[in-house]
């Protein structure tokens, strides 16, 4: 096995374990059953079980920001409202399709808050996303000729927030958790009374 491949075993392995077990939960060992590999290559390719598994948050967080930059783009743009409701789609409605991928990522919260690195790393992750969010912004203001209201930083930052938000209450109650055309509908509502 090639050192790119351990390496990529490795992190596949790291991502199962967020899923199955969680952050706190996951031990050395448990992320050698699971990528087939040995202990020394952790601390070869990672430096560390924890900083192997900080790489995993990340990845799920990079993965997750790609499939919603997909799913905005795969019709045409239509109107600003249209744009709006695929891309809370792509972040609201698939709480169940993500459900361990997002215990995994929450879990990496806490423990972020104590580990610089990781800290360091779930800010990068969020000003991916939010760069990510930007070029979609700009990439369909341009398309449909439409000036965005206020910066597109601002506007992204907000509902990545929104997309947080409700993460957060899903995994606790999905069932009083609304679906992404609610949430637009009562984005529309405040935006009335404004």
């Amino acid at each position: 096995m090639s050192r790119k491949e351990v390496r990529e075993r490795l992190l596949a392995g790291a991502v199962s374990c967020l899923q199955e077990k969680g952050y706190a939960r996951t031990t050395a060992r448990d992320l050698v059953a699971a990528s087939g590999t040995n202990l020394a290559s952790i601390g070869y390719h990672f430096g560390g079980k924890d900083a192997l598994l900080n790489e995993a948050i990340i990845a799920c967080f990079e993965a997750w920001t790609v499939r919603t930059e997909q799913a905005v783009f795969a019709d045409a743009l239509g109107s600003p409202r249209e744009l709006l409701e695929r891309a809370m789609a792509a972040l609201v409605d698939v709480f169940a399709d993500m459900r361990p991928t997002l215990m995994g990522l929450v879990e990496g919260y806490p423990a972020a808050l104590r580990e610089e690195a990781l800290r360091e790393r779930l800010a990068g992750g969020y000003a991916q996303a939010r760069a990510a969010g930007v070029g979609i912004l700009r990439r369909a203001a341009a398309e449909s000729a439409v000036e965005l209201p206020v910066a597109p930083e601002v506007l992204v930052s907000v509902v990545i927030a929104i997309a947080d938000g409700l993460m957060i209450q899903w995994l606790l109650d999905p069932e009083s958790t609304p679906d992404s055309r609610q949430v637009v509908d009562a984005l529309a509502a405040i935006s009335a009374v404004l």
